[in-house]
């Protein structure tokens, strides 16, 4: 499968479709079982305020993997992707109710890199509860 968005349909400012994504304390038990990431601050309340967080937190590699998502879905093919960093900001609290947290994601064509390989970079802002919870948050894209 190949990215259903073409280079030639794209420049610097074109915005990807934003999106939002729900966590609750399920999904942080789920990402652990297929992550291998137990770390008591993802899911033991007591845990996470007695080292100091405020509530459990979503695990950093989860958050990283919701945002590029508005890339992959986008692009329509996971592995249009050919880079992806993050810096990890802000962490996203996961209160035990039913709402949970929501992590909000948008992106923008930052550059056009190049012509030849159709490649773009993808600048994404997440965030939540109005933190932005990733910086740095970029992508390159190979398109079609």
């Amino acid at each position: 499968m190949a990215a259903k968005i073409s280079y030639a349909d794209v420049e610097v400012g074109t915005e990807l479709p934003a999106q939002s994504f729900r966590v609750d304390r399920a999904t942080l038990v789920r990402y652990a079982g297929a992550s291998g990431d137990f770390n008591p601050i993802h899911w033991n309340e007591k845990f996470a305020k007695e080292v100091g967080l405020p509530d459990v937190i979503a695990h950093g590699m989860f958050t990283m993997a919701e945002a590029i998502r508005v890339v992959t879905d986008w692009a329509g093919d996971p592995a249009a992707v050919v880079e992806y960093g993050v810096r990890f900001t802000k962490p996203v609290v996961v209160p035990n109710d039913d709402k949970g947290a929501v992590i909000e994601v948008s992106g923008k064509i930052a550059a056009m890199l190049d012509d030849e390989a159709r490649t773009v970079r993808v600048d994404l802002v997440a965030m939540n509860e109005g933190r932005k919870v990733l910086g740095m948050s970029r992508a390159v894209v190979r398109l079609a």
